[in-house]
């Protein structure tokens, strides 16, 4: 059975390539980063899944205002398996983000452009790849007439991109009774050119923006103001000290196995050189591991802001921009064996179960309470110009998908 699955997956090159091709051609970039939303998309994607034989077919219209039909559309195609209390889902999501500098685009990054194993355009493999991936094992599966132990469903998220609040946060908050308890979850939005990251747990994310206040004046009469950019600087260097107090390693999390704490983004403050700024802003990314809570770094903080509004007389605001923890998914469960299994035998390597510190929708789910893998073999090219997906990684992660299907009990 698996054999056979697997040669009826090595035939879908073109479907590969047709389905890669018409969803580039629908820029589903979000209303709230200048787009149209991914209306155009899920329409194109419900034509395809109508001619497939899904059990249950359905939309889940997130209102948004700002997207064409003022909906943010969430896809569900479930194909019953012989235990229709158990789901394994694969998730994938609908939305890319915009193309950026088109200077830095070889080609058109709204067409496909098919060049051997490489097909580029913008959401080619953020997230298209695993999209296909996941349809690509099911389509092999109803074609040879074979019901999986249990059920096997897409989920198809809006709004990944930018927070998932119109995709699996509107979900799991509005129709949760979609799952049921023992539904499992594949997320192939993670992954390395390797196809040896079998992604288990996340960091906490927790994004500060910071403004300083004291009082602008001229620069040659300090006396008179109080430099909130001196403050700021003072700050930042002080804010280094989380990586002491937070210093606990955790090997799941290699190659940064700590907790990390990063300035990044500054906003400008005055712009001519002559004038002491008296308002200053900038932002941290603490990426935090999930032996630590976001409250504890939080109450650091603020002992660090007091110093300094002490020091330079300013005055110090925190304001959390995410503040979001993640829960691991338990290393005893079998998706994770699976996982590592199924990518063993398509890939000849060797996978190992690993912490991020970036985010996925996988954190919602995790905290929601169920298992959650992300899982698939990547060139690395998310958000990228020129971004490219691998037709050769997409077919053997749909075979990776088809092994679980078939061993999950």
């Amino acid at each position: 059975m698996q054999k056979e699955l697997f040669k009826k997956i090595d035939t879908y090159k073109d479907t590969v390539i047709d389905l890669q091709t018409h969803m580039i051609a629908c820029p589903a970039v979000s209303p709230h980063e200048g787009g149209a939303g991914e209306k155009a998309k899920a329409d194109y994607l419900l034509s395809v899944l109508k001619t497939m034989k899904f059990d249950e077919l359905s939309v889940i219209n997130v209102k948004d205002s700002k997207a064409t039909g003022g909906v943010r559309p969430n896809i569900v195609a479930k194909y019953y398996g012989k235990n229709k209390q158990k789901t394994f889902w694969v998730m994938a999501h609908l939305d890319v983000v915009p193309p950026g500098d088109l200077n830095l685009w070889k080609t058109d990054p709204f067409k496909a452009v098919v060049k051997g194993d490489r097909i580029y355009g913008r959401g080619s493999e953020d997230n298209q790849q695993g999209l296909v991936s996941g349809l690509l094992a099911v389509k092999a599966m109803m074609e040879l007439g074979i019901r999986p132990p249990c059920n096997y469903a897409l989920l198809l998220n809006a709004d990944e991109e930018i927070g998932s609040q119109y995709g699996i946060v509107e979900i799991i908050k509005k129709h949760g009774k979609l799952f049921g308890k023992e539904d499992v979850f594949m997320v192939p939005d993670g992954g390395n050119p390797k196809g040896t990251m079998v992604e288990v747990a996340e960091k906490n994310m927790l994004w500060l923006k910071f403004t300083v206040s004291g009082k602008q004046t001229h620069s040659s009469t300090p006396h008179a103001g109080i430099n909130a950019h001196r403050a700021s600087a003072h700050l930042i260097v002080r804010l280094e000290d989380l990586y002491k107090k937070f210093n606990k390693k955790d090997a799941l999390f290699a190659p940064e196995s700590t907790s990390t704490f990063e300035p990044t983004k500054k906003e400008a403050n005055v712009p001519n050189v002559n004038t002491i700024p008296g308002t200053d802003v900038f932002y941290l990314d603490c990426r935090v591991l999930p032996c630590y809570s976001n409250a504890q770094v939080l109450a650091e903080i603020a002992k660090m802001n007091k110093e300094i509004e002490k020091k330079y007389k300013v005055k110090v605001k925190v304001e959390d921009l995410i503040n979001e923890s993640s829960k691991p998914t338990d290393k005893k469960h079998d998706l994770i064996r699976l996982t590592q299994q199924a990518a063993k035998m398509v890939y000849k390597n060797n996978p190992r179960a690993m912490g991020v510190g970036g985010g996925t929708v996988g954190a919602f789910l995790r905290n929601a309470g169920y298992p959650v893998v992300v899982f698939s073999k990547l060139d690395d090219m998310a958000h990228q110009p020129n971004e490219y997906s691998s037709i050769k990684n997409t077919l053997g992660d749909a075979k990776v998908f088809t092994y679980i299907a078939l061993n999950l009990k």
